[in-house]
């Protein structure tokens, strides 16, 4: 009798233990490195509110969250560029972009005891270009007097993937330069005319650590956390701005943010804004072929938006003012499961 009970207790341990595993919801996600810090944060704070699901979130660039989210490989794709009207086109039925929240790409190099640089756009464009090769070039030291810059060469460093952080810079770099936007222009993947690639956030971070002269641009988390210093960059009130949570959301401010939430926020106006600021964006079906996982990333959105947000600022992205908060909120409550 005794043994039979123990058979039975196994067999009703084994019973709820698979209940439990049914139970349990995976959502998966891929795309953009730029806001993947917060975004693994929020994911590991949110399976303590809900035990029932767990994230999987693949950090590939934003150009492979967009695809991946046109094939429905997963439940949710992740951006830092908007999708073009032609991509948006391809998607099976209404695609939605959804703003998380706002970050600063900065422009970081490796040159002896990192003192603290200033650049404007137009040199800026012209490294990028090819055509400024020396640390000691006339347009980077004009604007540094005092600066001991070295005499060696510009290793000049950019994303090897398809990018969203690439799509900020490159829209950034098209609205100070007439050169850059007729040669080379915006987008994810563009045409490098000069430089060494590297793969996501960090590996443009590793190479510019490996690299004595390099220039490149990551996310204002990455450039902390590999302890790179970033230069202060002049905006287009002709201020020298160095990146902040303050600075984004000053530039953030002064945003015009349409019905679609596709935006651009490079080279903002306001004394305070920092030049090369972005959002990203989740993008989601508005409706969602599976009805546990659709109303599990409901839940988790709406709980980004109260609880999430106010993570933002310990990672150094700026979260979204409560006026557009609002609106996301209204949009995601359309989401249908």
């Amino acid at each position: 009798m005794l043994h039979t009970k123990k058979i039975l207790a196994l067999v009703l341990t084994g019973l709820v233990a698979v209940v439990s595993a049914s139970a349990q919801t995976l959502i998966n996600g891929a795309g953009a490195t730029f806001p993947q810090p917060i975004y693994t944060k929020w994911f590991s704070e949110y399976s303590k509110v809900d035990t029932s699901v767990t994230f999987n979130y693949q950090g590939i660039g934003s150009g492979g969250g967009q695809k991946q989210i046109l094939a429905e490989t997963v439940d949710f794709g992740a951006s830092d560029g908007p999708m073009s009207d032609a991509n948006l086109a391809k998607a099976p039925r209404a695609l939605w972009h959804i703003p998380t929240v706002a970050g600063a790409v900065v422009i970081s190099y490796n040159i002896p005891d990192s003192p603290k640089i200033k650049l404007d756009g137009e040199t800026l464009a012209n490294i990028f270009l090819g055509k400024i090769t020396n640390w000691r070039d006339p347009a980077i030291a004009g604007q540094n007097p005092g600066v001991s810059l070295p005499d060696i060469g510009i290793v000049v460093v950019h994303r090897s993937d398809g990018s969203g952080t690439s799509y900020i810079f490159t829209d950034y770099l098209s609205s100070v330069s007439a050169d850059w936007k007729s040669k080379v222009g915006k987008g994810t993947a563009v045409s490098w005319p000069a430089g060494l690639g590297g793969k996501g956030n960090a590996g443009v971070a590793g190479q510019l650590k490996e690299s004595p002269g390099a220039i490149g641009y990551v996310e204002l988390a990455y450039a902390k956390q590999n302890k790179l210093p970033y230069a202060d960059l002049k905006n287009s009130s002709g201020n020298y701005i160095t990146p902040t949570i303050e600075s984004v959301v000053a530039a953030l401010a002064t945003a015009t943010i349409p019905d679609d939430f596709r935006f651009s926020m490079v080279n903002a106006p306001g004394a305070d804004a920092y030049p090369i600021a972005g959002t990203t964006w989740l993008l989601v079906y508005q409706q969602q072929k599976d009805p546990v996982k659709g109303q599990k990333l409901v839940e988790f959105l709406k709980w980004a938006y109260s609880d999430g947000e106010k993570m933002a600022a310990d990672l150094d992205y700026a979260p979204l003012p409560d006026n557009v908060k609002a609106r996301v909120l209204e949009r995601v409550g359309e989401i249908k499961y």
